[in-house]
């Protein structure tokens, strides 16, 4: 089974390797989407995490325990279509190719299904078409 969650660190627990705890304790993959760790601030992940139900749950269990929030991450990438200039300057930067030019018509193609919501593309678009649901 797999979950996309969003986990937000207190500052005291940024230096766990919470991580290398949910595959060795849990056996639970965290394939890591975005990442946003300081020391002494607050810490956010975006992850999918994934594994047998009950190590799932366990796993969850275990970091809500240590004060780690947890919750679905459910953002998804939207294009305003009447504002999108077609440049394809966000295409450079998406690390799925979710986001890529026709090269017959040089309009913006986005496949959702590829997004993995990293939000690289929401700064580099120089209109501001691109956004999120949060």
């Amino acid at each position: 089974m797999k979950k996309r969650v969003t986990l937000i660190f207190p500052k005291r627990a940024v230096h766990m390797p919470v991580t290398y705890r949910l595959a060795k304790d849990f056996n639970v993959a965290a394939n890591i989407f975005r990442a946003q760790i300081t020391p002494n601030q607050v810490g956010m992940l975006v992850v999918e995490l994934s594994g047998d139900i009950d190590q799932l749950d366990a796993a969850m269990e275990w970091m809500r325990s240590q004060d780690i929030g947890i919750s679905p991450a459910s953002r998804e990438i939207f294009i305003d279509e009447e504002v999108c200039v077609h440049c394809g300057l966000c295409t450079g930067v998406c690390p799925t190719e979710a986001l890529s030019l026709d090269p017959q018509t040089f309009r913006l193609n986005f496949t959702r299904s590829r997004c993995i919501v990293c939000e690289q593309c929401i700064p580099t678009c120089p209109v501001q078409a691109i956004s999120t649901n949060l």
